[in-house]
């Protein structure tokens, strides 16, 4: 009977249907802003805010800022098994349709000086599963001694990184995938070899990134990331 309080509670967030259509758009582990969450509810950004704060206040929800911006996820994956056991049907969450441009943008882009969209989060993802990186605490990665080979390999000589005060290689939340890409020096460096070797190009005048042919071949024979994965559309 100790943790009758404790449901009771957890059963009286979940009850609201603004905050159950806000916590089922977590439901697939991504981070979203308030402003997303608020348009998935059908809510002003305002009264998001306040639901979010007792989602937070709770347990079910943490918040991880990025820059200026504020995005939410799920607490752990205790929460989502509690929800997909209460939830016998998904309901479907409502998006904005994407321009043209948004949707390249959403595919590859710049984030400031390292590579982000889908592409990004696929190959940080990739070389997380590789072992060439292990995430740490505080948002930093670790640079295995196998990834300090396969990055210099690609010509990034990772002992001559200059560290900043996060380290050399950070988890940087991607705004679109609400998911981690690389960032900090590596991923600098990393972005700029592999538009050196002729994987990638740079728009000039937008933050796209375009993957050569031969891009999609390295990345594929490299790190198993396939063209039709980070091209498929994320939207019906």
């Amino acid at each position: 009977m100790d943790s009758l309080p404790h449901i009771s509670s957890v059963a009286f967030l979940i009850a609201d249907p603004t905050r159950a259509a806000m916590l089922l758009s977590l439901m697939d582990g991504s981070a979203r802003p308030a402003g997303e969450l608020a348009y998935s509810a059908g809510i002003t950004a305002q009264t998001a805010s306040a639901h979010l704060s007792k989602l937070m206040d709770g347990g079910m929800v943490l918040c991880e800022k990025e820059g200026r911006h504020r995005y939410y996820r799920l607490a752990g994956p205790q929460v989502a098994q509690a929800l997909e056991q209460l939830a016998s049907i998904r309901p479907a969450v409502r998006r904005k349709p994407l321009s043209p441009l948004a949707r390249e943008l959403h595919e590859a882009r710049c984030c400031y000086d390292h590579l982000a969209g889908r592409l990004g989060v696929a190959v940080t993802h990739a070389l997380v599963e590789h072992r060439y990186l292990i995430p740490g605490e505080n948002k930093l990665y670790e640079v295995t001694d196998s990834g300090r080979a396969w990055f210099g390999a690609m010509g990034v000589d990772v002992s001559q990184l200059k560290p900043t005060r996060r380290g050399i290689a950070r988890q940087c939340l991607d705004w679109t995938e609400r998911s981690h890409h690389l960032a900090g020096p590596l991923g600098v460096q990393f972005l700029a070899a592999m538009c050196d070797c002729g994987w990638l190009r740079r728009s000039r005048s937008t933050r796209l990134i375009q993957v050569t042919p031969a891009g999609w071949q390295g990345l594929g024979r490299q790190l198993g990331v396939e063209q039709r994965i980070v091209q498929a559309a994320p939207e019906a």
